[in-house]
């Protein structure tokens, strides 16, 4: 038996009650191998209902060896799963799409569907962007809004494909509004929307988050010198009873920079100042190299300086599909009581 068969076996007997409990939820979306810290760094295995999606981040893994990943994967869940095969090792981290590995088959590149918290979302093995249409490893998070949404308005900033709105909406919000820069996310959030239609519908607004963020907030746009900004929707200033900001690492447009290392306060502070008095801010930061513990005091001190003390606050950790040995797993989720 391989190395990396070993790891993988180990790292399925591991997941056993999780997976049963997940099952019984309403879940068949989650992580079946966490390689960076199961014993295959640059290498995860993760299940999207009828998918079985192998990527490599490192090095291209061997026809044999991903073979081998898909039968134990399906001896062990009792099913046969879709399998895809992305290399992400070539430069940028961008998917071969060539397939010099393993081509899938039609069905398994087909647009299909999976379930998280019994709610049900699009799946893609291959779009026009680089990652999945769901983050496996916020699903606890997810979790947490569709249990504490019911009656409140809701805010979902840097929304992706819409998850945090969708479970808001399963869980009885009043309103919920999905804010991203990118038309093909929302078009996906759009999709989710309508593979669950027993749900109240949700607003879609598409913008920079800079613009749309301050004027919420009630804060200036600024112009920088010589330069004519783009045009952007116009939003009223208001406040919601519970925002999620979960921004990307880095990413640079006219209206400002998101940089999570270096300034997470220009992103913090008009989200403080858009969530309502009592209301609740979820903030995450996903890199890596950021420690909990410090930008946890970075956040408490902004809110402080804005004007919005927290009043409470918790860390959610992701589930045990994402282990972490040294208990600093790169996606850090604070939900914090004004």
């Amino acid at each position: 038996m391989s190395l990396l068969n070993q790891a993988l076996r180990a790292a399925l007997d591991a997941r056993k009650d999780l997976l049963a409990e997940l099952h019984q939820q309403g879940t068949n979306c989650y992580r079946l191998f966490h390689g960076s810290q199961e014993g295959a760094g640059g290498l995860t295995v993760d299940r999207y209902g009828p998918q079985l999606l192998v990527q490599s981040f490192h090095q291209t893994l061997e026809l044999d060896a991903l073979l081998a990943v898909h039968e134990t994967v399906n001896r062990e869940l009792g099913l046969e799963t879709l399998l895809v095969y992305n290399d992400r090792s070539q430069g940028n981290s961008r998917i071969d799409r060539q397939d010099p590995v393993y081509r899938a088959n039609e069905a398994a590149l087909a647009d299909l569907t999976a379930q998280e918290w019994g709610l049900n979302y699009r799946v893609r093995a291959r779009h026009a962007g680089q990652d999945p249409l769901l983050f496996l490893d916020l699903r606890n998070a997810r979790g947490w809004v569709k249990a504490h949404s019911a009656g409140k308005t809701v805010l979902n900033l840097f929304a992706y494909t819409c998850g945090v709105g969708l479970s808001a909406a399963a869980g009885g919000a009043r309103e919920v509004c999905n804010l991203d820069f990118a038309e093909g996310n929302l078009a996906v959030g759009r999709e989710n929307g309508a593979l669950n239609p027993h749900l109240p519908e949700m607003q879609f607004v598409q913008s920079d988050y800079f613009p749309a963020i301050r004027q919420l907030a009630g804060l200036p746009i600024t112009q920088r010198r010589g330069q004519k900004l783009p045009s952007y929707p116009r939003l009223q200033q208001r406040q919601y009873d519970l925002v999620f900001l979960d921004p990307p690492a880095w990413a640079k447009s006219a209206f400002g920079t998101v940089d999570l290392l270096r300034d997470y306060q220009s992103l913090l502070k008009p989200a403080l100042l858009s969530t309502a008095d009592d209301g609740v801010l979820i903030c995450c930061n996903n890199l890596a190299k950021v420690s909990l513990d410090d930008w946890r005091e970075q956040v408490l001190r902004c809110a402080e300086k804005a004007g919005r003390p927290v009043r409470e606050w918790q860390v959610m950790p992701p589930a045990s599909d994402f282990p972490s040995r040294d208990q600093q797993p790169p996606l850090k989720t604070l939900i914090l009581q004004l």
